[in-house]
């Protein structure tokens, strides 16, 4: 036990001797078949990143539980920068105040773990009613959340995802998203540039960077196909990268790739590559 927490305390410092950026995280989700929650902190912690994200596994967690989790993230000098978890989306027809009332749920838990950022989807698309008027209904219902947003200073991020994944999404793309902040006008909502999601179904990743990069609240990094580390598949990184620097994109930016060698050392060297780019 000893020796684990000197391990565990010198990673905590090896982050802070590096000079690491803050900007870089993981969504832990993706390494579940790769140990268990736990252990992957530390395999996080490892590859030096300071921050992890969450889909909502803290709502199944017993008070135990929670208490070893939040110790172990201390120790290793982790936190929460974002997380997901609601059943609820922002455009479902007649469905803000469940959305608003869900989601107020989800900010007091995700406080609970140092979280200050949550990640919203929109919900089924309906079909027979007009792209304009469930836009209505999102818009309608994120000017509600990003009062209580306010309130609370806790910022939201809305997802689109491609409807490979998801056949049944609405917002299943960027230039959606980037049209509904917009019209939200809340410095408190803006997009989850998700790069593997969007070059899926939509492509033309840079040109949509360039025109929205004040939009964008969070980045998430995948490689098409197949969801694994920047390099293995279609999507050049380095002119991405390269791009949000040239915007001046001071955001976090999220591993949510499944890793196709050894955990360690492929988040390392996607963090260090990301790092260079990004300066």
């Amino acid at each position: 036990m000893l020796a684990t927490t000197l391990a565990v305390r010198g990673w905590a410092r090896g982050l802070t001797d590096e000079g690491l950026s803050a900007r870089f995280s993981v969504m832990i989700w993706v390494l579940k078949s790769r140990g268990t929650f736990e252990e992957n902190l530390e395999k996080v912690a490892q590859a030096g990143y300071r921050h992890v994200e969450l889909v909502g596994e803290f709502f199944s967690w017993s008070p135990a539980e929670r208490e070893r989790v939040m110790a172990k993230m201390a120790a290793l000098g982790i936190t929460v920068d974002a997380t997901a978890g609601m059943k609820a989306g922002f455009a479902t027809p007649g469905g803000g105040e469940a959305f608003v009332a869900e989601m107020k749920t989800l900010i007091a838990a995700a406080k609970g773990v140092g979280c200050q950022r949550l990640i919203l989807l929109s919900g089924k698309k309906v079909d027979g009613m007009a792209v304009e008027a469930q836009r209505t209904v999102a818009v309608d219902a994120l000017k509600r959340a990003a009062d209580v947003l306010e309130r609370e200073a806790v910022d939201a991020v809305i997802e689109p995802i491609d409807r490979l994944e998801n056949p049944t999404i609405w917002m299943d793309g960027v230039e959606e998203g980037f049209e509904i902040a917009r019209q939200v006008g809340s410095a408190r909502v803006k997009v989850l540039y998700d790069l593997y999601h969007e070059q899926r179904t939509k492509g033309n990743l840079i040109e949509k960077l360039k025109k929205n990069a004040a939009a964008v609240g969070l980045v998430h990094v995948a490689d098409v196909p197949g969801r694994h580390e920047p390099g293995t598949g279609e999507i050049n990184y380095g002119n991405v990268y390269r791009t949000l620097k040239d915007a001046n994109y001071r955001g976090m930016v999220a591993m949510e790739f499944y890793p196709t060698g050894d955990v360690v050392e492929t988040l390392r060297q996607a963090r260090v590559e990301a790092e260079k780019a990004l300066g």
